[in-house]
């Protein structure tokens, strides 16, 4: 039982149940190993001698064993956030394990030639240096003398006998796989962790080749260097949304709703808010970029979407962009007073306000139809939103109240008429769909006749086949007619 594994994995969950992993354990082919593996075969020093070190073979079973260790390996591969590192710290491992035994068999075949026999095996102990005799020298002369073989990166005593040729010849061709293994698999590793560094420097050159092609002028290439910079030194040359493109709907969304949620929080018009019309809203936040100077909206733009700060800060400029009227930080959101559409906003849809970014700036953007999208399953929230858009119109100077209240008014009674409005419509629908199926309905009837009709004839037909046949045919008066 010591060998009973701690858990399995059964259509991708963990089973610790200890009557099914004590069943596939003895189903499985390494219980027969561990059977074999200890079995009492050290009593046989007691008729041959402690020196036969051969009779415990049986204990190499428990290599198997190391199957739980290829399994741990595999999936922490695939769950550890520093691959590239574990991958590394795997192959030298594997690269020690392989030492270890080779220094074991050295040691093995020097014991069963004789210990200092020749100048290859292992040297005798003597009283020059006594050392020799300890099991720790002993190790690590032959972990030692295995390195260096493996590896061939030193001489070493050449072999004598044949069968010293033989193994050297081994652990030559041996060493030359574990060489061309560490080469490939660092060489491998050293690509997958550049990889993006490679990407971003071949669009880096080849956004320069095409300035340079069409000779932008140097303040303009100035600055989409700089711009490169700050994507490289802030880490966001990766797309998001092209990397989690492989991944499930639902997950995707969870990732994104563990990132961006509490920045959502932050906005203030948003946090009376459901919380299910945040979670709803994180999925359609997209990430945009703005550098030194761009502006993010003018005064008299067309309001189209919102933006979130993300990160970086935004300053709400005159229309000289030089002077400043505010400075905008994150977790400030800007731009959903022209997509709330509030009756009385004397802007209308407009933005009232330039923006321009300060620094290098991070968003998040929110468009109007995703916005009114989400609106419609939480019309609670909705209509906190217009109010707290109304306030702000208010305070602004920007709301027209009589505008607002005819507005309001007309818009109850436009609900009424709308409401009327579907039901008519409905009825319309219902009607048509009723004239339809009565259409359907007398066609499936006509066809039902047609049908009977075809087979009645048919059968008529069949009968007077029939008699013919037989040799005679019915007259009428009830008389038969011979067939001539």
């Amino acid at each position: 039982m010591a060998f009973l594994p701690a858990s399995f994995l059964e259509q991708g969950l963990l089973v610790k149940d200890y009557k099914k992993l004590h069943t596939k354990y003895q189903r499985g082919l390494q219980f027969k190993f561990n059977i074999i593996s200890i079995l009492p075969t050290d009593f046989a020093y007691f008729a041959l001698g402690l020196h036969h070190p051969e009779l415990r073979f049986n204990r190499l079973l428990h290599a198997f064993e190391f199957s739980h260790a290829f399994e741990f390996f595999c999936r922490t591969k695939t769950r550890t956030a520093y691959p590239n590192f574990f991958r590394i710290s795997n192959l030298v491992l594997y690269i020690l394990f392989i030492i270890h035994w080779n220094a074991c068999v050295y040691y093995a075949i020097s014991k069963a030639i004789g210990f200092g026999e020749d100048t290859w095996v292992y040297p005798i102990p003597n009283v020059s240096d006594p050392e020799y005799g300890y099991l720790r020298k002993q190790y690590i002369y032959c972990f030692y003398w295995s390195t260096l073989t493996l590896t061939t990166i030193a001489e070493m005593p050449p072999p004598v006998r044949d069968e010293e040729y033989l193994f050297v010849i081994f652990d030559f061709l041996v060493g030359v796989l574990i060489f061309a293994t560490i080469v490939g698999n660092v060489g491998s590793m050293i690509s997958n962790m550049n990889a993006n560094q490679v990407e971003f420097h071949a669009k880096n050159d080849a956004v320069k080749q095409y300035m340079q092609f069409h000779k932008v002028s140097k303040e303009m290439e100035a600055k989409v260097i700089k711009w490169f910079d700050y994507l490289w030194t802030n880490q966001k040359t990766v797309d998001e949304w092209e990397v989690l493109k492989n991944l499930l709907d639902k997950l995707r969304a969870e990732i994104a709703i563990n990132i961006h949620l509490e920045t959502l929080k932050k906005v203030t018009i948003f946090q009376d808010c459901d919380a299910g019309l945040l979670v709803e809203l994180v999925g359609k936040l997209r990430p945009q970029l703005f550098s030194p100077g761009n502006y993010i909206c003018r005064k008299g733009d067309i309001g189209k979407e919102m933006y979130i700060i993300k990160d970086g800060k935004l300053a709400v400029v005159a229309d000289d962009g030089v002077t400043q009227y505010a400075v905008l930080a994150a977790g400030s959101c800007f731009g959903e007073i022209s997509i709330l559409n509030i009756k009385g906003n004397k802007m209308g849809n407009r933005r009232t306000a330039n923006i321009q970014s300060i620094g290098y700036s991070d968003l998040f953007c929110l468009s109007k139809e995703d916005l009114m999208q989400a609106l419609i399953e939480y019309p609670e929230a909705k209509r906190l939103l217009e109010e707290q858009g109304r306030m702000f119109l208010k305070t602004q100077g920007l709301l027209d109240e009589a505008a607002a209240a005819a507005a309001a008014e007309s818009t109850e009674g436009m609900e009424v008429d709308q409401k009327l409005e579907r039901i008519e419509s409905s009825m319309e629908t219902l009607n048509l769909c009723s004239f339809y199926f009565l259409a359907e309905y007398e066609a499936a009837q006509k066809k039902l006749q047609q049908h009977f009709s075809f087979l009645q004839t048919r059968l008529r037909q069949d009968q007077q086949e029939g008699l013919l046949s037989s040799g005679s045919i019915s007259l009428p008066g009830g008389k038969a007619k011979p067939k001539p």
